[in-house]
């Protein structure tokens, strides 16, 4: 079999390292990939950046099974483009993938079906938002409604940053066009859950949970930023925040999606918020997350392919899919400055010989050496009997590693 893998970061070398343990694939494509995925022994980078360009290469070299990572390309309708050409791809359709690609859409998706959300107001003038922020409660949470890379959410402490969060996204057009319009949401207090799925729109098979930790700085403070660290389990999905998950966010999302004839097989990525009024859900991504695969599929029994494979087939079942009895751990390196301006071209050392897992991330490979190539650069994942051991072996190897500025938070997984 031939695969072909679309993205370039750390959660396109984290599926290419799962599907490179089953036997039957001969190649895994990855487009354009990094220096990490052109380590694995059946991986072969390859340089084509464009939907035209994917499409064709698929046709042309008869690739057997595509997944893509890159949100922008799903929302563009990969998929589509992909089924126009009787080609297979796991994710979901252009009509889907607006769950993602537009919050303003997405919330009113959760509404109209009954998905427990914030509560919300959406705009598409900056002058009527400004009136809003007059009169609503703070802090307050202001969101991007297009896609911005993770860093679309501002949580406002007052009206003034509020206000001046409104002429940054809406008048100064700090995302580009993904703040044309914007939701203004209510900000809930808790903690955050990030569970990944499988679909073939006729079942939601959730993954094992998994807790990102967004914030730049320690203690969960500072920028947003497309997420520096990752632990699974999630000590604070229990069963009981289980079943509230399923009968109040999965259920009545899978509703819509019949409802709406939404028939793609794909993934669904909730991020959740749990407090003492029960779990709410926060977003959807429609593609796996970014640094969560690189935790959670270090933890899966099954074969990667084959899971997507059954979906695809009408195979899914989600008592066939186990889970290793650990915990795991990932810590990113960034780049000094990140999540705003850094330089690129540091040399990298010492990634290339700790025991733990590293799945690079922003890292390219010039004459013999791994230089760092964007913000967030790697990924160290360590496995343990339970989070102390994996975290401590995450941070014993990720000490092995460094480049000039190199970054990283020191209390991934602290739980109080």
């Amino acid at each position: 079999m031939k695969i072909l893998v679309v993205g370039s970061g750390g959660r396109e070398h984290a599926i290419a390292w799962k599907m490179s343990q089953n036997k039957t694939i001969d190649t895994i494509y990855c487009a354009p990939g990094n220096a990490g995925t052109e380590m694995i022994d059946v991986v072969k980078n390859i340089d084509v950046n464009t939907i035209d360009e994917i499409v064709e290469f698929a046709d042309t070299n008869k690739i057997d099974f595509t997944i893509v990572g890159s949100e922008e390309m799903l929302v563009e309708g990969i998929v589509d483009r992909f089924h126009e050409r009787d080609l297979t791809i796991f994710g979901p359709d252009k009509q889907a993938a607006l769950l993602e690609g537009s919050k303003a859409y997405a919330k009113k998706f959760m509404k109209k079906y009954g998905v427990k959300t914030a509560a919300y107001e959406t705009f598409e003038d900056a002058g009527a938002a400004k009136k809003y922020l007059e009169t609503c409660e703070y802090p307050t949470v202001i969101k991007a409604s297009g896609l911005a890379a993770g860093k679309g959410v501002i949580i406002c402490a007052t009206k003034d940053e509020a206000l001046k969060t409104i002429e940054e996204v809406m008048e100064d057009s700090k995302f580009g066009e993904a703040g044309a319009t914007v939701v203004i949401e209510e900000f809930l207090e808790g903690v955050e859950a990030s569970i990944l799925s499988v679909t073939d729109s006729k079942q939601i098979v959730p993954f094992i949970s998994a807790k990102d930790h967004k914030k730049i700085g320690e203690g969960e403070t500072g920028l947003n930023t497309g997420g520096m660290g990752v632990i699974s389990p999630n000590p604070y999905v229990t069963a009981d925040v289980d079943k509230a998950f399923i009968k109040d966010i999965l259920e009545p999302t899978l509703a819509g999606i019949k409802a709406e004839g939404m028939e793609f097989c794909g993934i669904i990525f909730f991020g959740l918020m749990i407090n003492d009024r029960g779990v709410y859900l926060i977003e959807y991504n429609m593609r796996m997350g970014d640094p969560e695969t690189q935790v959670v599929l270090p933890l899966l029994e099954n074969d990667l392919y084959e899971v997507f494979d059954d979906t695809l087939n009408g195979r899914l079942d989600g008592e066939k899919i186990s889970w290793k009895d650990a915990s795991a751990c990932c810590v990113v390196a960034a780049s000094g400055g990140y999540p705003e301006s850094y330089n690129k071209g540091m040399v990298i050392t010492g990634a290339d010989s700790i025991e733990d897992t590293v799945f690079m991330a922003g890292v390219k490979k010039k004459e013999g050496k791994l230089l760092t190539n964007g913000g967030r650069v790697l990924n160290v994942v360590a496995l343990g009997r339970d989070l102390d051991e994996a975290r401590s072996k995450v941070y014993g190897s990720i000490e092995g590693i460094t480049f000039d500025k190199m970054y990283y938070r020191k209390d991934i997984g602290k739980i109080n």
